[in-house]
């Protein structure tokens, strides 16, 4: 029985002479959750494939995509992924080795509970039709890459292409040891052009700016970031190459037209595996940003795609900053203009809206500095007459925004998302004014909201309610309430302190020196 696969090409396509694309999903340790959502907005962007290719972290993604999965049922597996079940010790006495053990652990926690509860079957992969497959893993016999077909993929092969050096042990088939193929390659471009590929759209979560960091794990990092990214170099160099014989009538793999490269990313680093693994950040977020780094994207995506440079997969270095994520739920109707009346229409009828938003200010002095003190936002909204996990493709914060009027500041939360192909603004203000100080824990956890057609807050409101943040979920926004980018840990004491200092200061003055 074959396996349907979602973002598979058309046959049609082939006689109406669309261009072959090829989806490359490189690396990126247990952060390729960041992918799923980017899938989900390739696939509502009506974009398909002929050939996906996978390549450390991102043949997990390409393992589900294969498997069968949905984009939609891809991101509610990661979200619901425990990330610990990634660890899975060694017995005792192979740590008694010292600095001669293997490895830090094995495979036995990714084979029995990880791949699992992605849906990554072998077998199902192996049966899948309308997009082929290419799994890349390193034959360390030979110090070579193999891009291994679909069709020919097992459970021994899918945790190769996994098994990063120090942290797991390599497969071994007969004679041959198998391992992960970052430190070879972390994008096989050139599989995909060979297989006829017209356009290549490359989704990249390797960190890659020019600033290098102290400290052995950074360290360790940028090794696979040299050779992620130096080999990718070598291989758009290949292209270009390639694309100026095409160009003068000499076609080797069948291309009847330029090669174009587009490249999705995260505009700054993603966090590190460390940072997921201690939950300073989650699967559920990873989802969202990756959904909005595509929307991004494919919203200013030239037909060009972008230049076959170094600069194809940079991104933009970031200040110390902090982090947090907050859930605020309240009830709310459709066709209310005034939140208080659409809280009580959603108490009526039951109907809670809950928005998830994940907090990132990238650079705490200039946020401090700023007089609106505006950051980015991330998230996903859940509003069961719409639906569940709904991502955000853009979005604002804003801490003690000055108000409208003397002795008002607002919390602004707001985020845009597309539901039924149309899009919605949802904008929600947490009113801080001068008054007393029993007014304080009202006003900072209230959230006046409505919901808007169009992009931003200028379109007609077609819903509102009220939002809070109790008392156990201001626990966990404190959870995970940490400094972002620190260098060390003065510099990340010290970015808490600045956010705290601006956050005490404000209340101070509005409630206590009434200004």
């Amino acid at each position: 029985m074959k396996t349907t696969v979602a973002l598979a090409a058309d046959a049609a396509d082939e006689v109406n002479n669309v261009a072959r694309r090829s989806l490359v999903l490189a690396g990126g340790g247990m952060r390729v959750a960041w992918q799923a959502g980017v899938l989900k907005a390739l696939y509502e962007g009506g974009l398909r494939f002929q050939h996906g290719d996978g390549t450390s972290g991102g043949t997990m993604n390409l393992g589900m995509l294969l498997s069968g999965l949905t984009p939609d049922e891809m991101c509610e597996r990661w979200r619901s992924l425990d990330v610990k079940d990634f660890v899975s010790l060694l017995p005792m006495r192979d740590y008694l080795k010292g600095f001669s053990a293997k490895a830090m652990g094995d495979a036995d926690g990714i084979v029995e509970k990880v791949f699992p509860h992605l849906g990554i079957d072998p077998a199902r992969i192996r049966m899948a039709e309308g997009m082929a497959g290419s799994f890349n893993v390193c034959n360390f016999t030979r110090k070579t890459n193999e891009a291994v077909p679909h069709t020919e993929i097992d459970l021994d092969l899918l945790v190769a292409g996994i098994s990063l050096p120090v942290f797991m042990p390599p497969v071994r088939r007969g004679d041959t040891e198998y391992l992960d193929s970052v430190w070879i390659k972390d994008a096989n471009v050139i599989e995909a052009v060979k297989r006829g590929a017209e356009e290549v759209w490359l989704v990249w979560c390797i960190g890659n700016t020019p600033r290098y960091r102290d400290g052995a794990f950074n360290q360790y990092v940028h090794m696979i970031e040299i050779s992620a990214a130096g080999k990718l170099n070598e291989e758009l160099d290949w292209v270009r190459e390639l694309n100026e014989r095409i160009a003068r009538g000499d076609s080797p793999y069948g291309q009847t037209k330029q090669i174009t490269l587009h490249v999705v990313k995260p505009e700054k680093p993603l966090p590190l595996d460390p940072d997921f693994y201690l939950g300073r950040i989650d699967s559920a977020t990873l989802v969202d940003r990756g959904y909005a780094d595509a929307m991004r994207y494919l919203g200013a995506r030239s037909p060009q795609g972008v230049a076959l440079t170094p600069e194809a997969t940079q991104m933009q270095d970031a200040g110390v900053g902090i982090a947090f994520r907050e859930t605020m739920a309240g009830h709310f109707a459709l066709g209310a203009g005034d939140p208080k009346a659409g809280a009580a229409l959603g108490k009526t009828s039951n109907i809670q809206l809950a928005m998830h938003a994940s907090i990132d200010v990238e650079d705490i002095e200039a946020f401090i500095a700023d007089p609106q003190h505006v950051s980015g936002l991330s998230g996903h909204i859940d509003f069961p007459p719409l639906g569940l996990n709904i991502p955000a493709s853009h979005g604002v914060f804003a801490l003690f925004m000055p108000g409208d009027e003397p002795g008002l500041r607002w919390m602004v939360y707001e985020l845009g998302f597309q539901h039924g192909g149309k899009d919605y603004y949802l904008a929600g203000k947490k009113e801080v004014r001068v008054a007393s100080p029993l007014a304080m824990w009202s006003a900072t956890t209230t959230l006046y909201t409505r919901l808007h057609e169009g992009r931003d807050a200028s379109g007609p409101v077609v819903g509102a309610g009220v939002l809070s943040l109790g008392v156990s979920a201001l626990m966990s926004l404190a959870s995970t309430f940490h400094a972002t980018n620190a260098p060390s840990i003065g510099k990340s004491m010290g970015a808490v302190g600045k956010f705290i200092g601006f956050f005490t200061r404000s209340l101070v003055s509005t409630y206590l020196l009434r200004r």
